[in-house]
């Protein structure tokens, strides 16, 4: 072998043995240093994510605003009692949930005996989803029990207070009592219930609904036209703030207040005492 290689890798093998033993703190500080973190600060951030970061921001504030009235919703529906029930702030001065208050009938049709001993007074808005439970399972009940045996007389009163949809479903209602349907379209209504405010109670949705029932589509479709009986139906609301509503369905048994939509047996119970007590 020449020797020229032989000399050179003594040369070189010495050569780094001294390296290594002169300053072997140093050798493993170079090896394993880090770098500083300030140097980050230094590195500019791409200008495009700034459109990105700005709709995420708009994104995340939306959900939790969404999130918050949730919470909000969820609070006062759990202030109306253990039933449930759509509510808005009760007005100044109203009777407290329970209390005996005098709650007029209000001006359309009764169902039973207008002699009955005692009297049921349901405030509600035919757009809410509480009102329609309670038309399902507890209305039926009651009427079967109470009003066909001639112990209740039954009246229903307007509280529209959930959008334009409540407005217009209260006036065809009171349209459709001029030719004596007011019961067969009330529950018509509840049979076609949507969501709040999506169009399933547009004038054009309810004028179908008469058709459907054989009213004479002429005199009701003109009394949707000309919201008739708006003003009626915003003083049985006035009327329900004025006794204290402030959900609903809010039911009144002989003026004793149940808020929200309580199981049949509640109802019973209140009835059984009053008819006990005008004995």
């Amino acid at each position: 072998m020449p020797t020229g290689r032989k000399t050179s890798a003594r040369k070189t093998i010495p050569a780094m043995t001294d390296q290594v033993t002169s300053s072997p703190r140093s050798a493993r500080k170079n090896s394993f240093s880090l770098p500083k973190f300030t140097s980050f600060k230094k590195l500019p951030m791409p200008k495009s994510y700034t459109p990105v970061l700005i709709v995420l921001l708009i994104i995340a504030s939306f959900l939790l605003g969404m999130l918050v009235t949730k919470v909000q919703y969820l609070e006062q529906n759990g202030s109306a009692g253990s039933g449930q029930a759509a509510v808005q702030p009760a007005a100044q001065g109203a009777p407290q949930p329970g209390a005996k208050v005098d709650v007029a009938v209000g001006n359309l049709p009764v169902m039973g005996n207008k002699n009955a001993k005692v009297k049921v007074v349901e405030f509600a808005d035919f757009q809410c989803p509480f009102c329609k439970q309670w038309f399902n399972d507890v209305e039926s009940s009651l009427i079967k029990d109470y009003v066909n045996t001639g112990k209740v007389a039954f009246y229903w009163r307007d509280y529209p207070f959930l959008g334009q949809e409540s407005n217009l479903s209260a006036n065809a209602a009171r349209c459709a009592n001029e030719q004596g349907k007011f019961w067969e379209f009330h529950d018509y209504l509840y049979q076609h219930q949507g969501q709040e405010n999506s169009g399933a109670f547009s004038a054009d949705n309810l004028k179908q609904f008469g058709a459907a029932l054989g009213l004479n589509t002429d005199q009701f479709n003109s009394c949707i036209d000309a919201g008739k009986y708006n003003s009626q139906a915003a003083a049985d609301m006035a009327a329900g703030q004025k006794a204290g509503v402030s959900g609903t369905p809010t039911v009144f048994v002989d003026g004793i207040s149940i808020v929200g939509a309580q199981p049949y047996a509640s109802f019973k119970t209140i009835l059984d005492q009053e008819l006990a007590k005008n004995k």
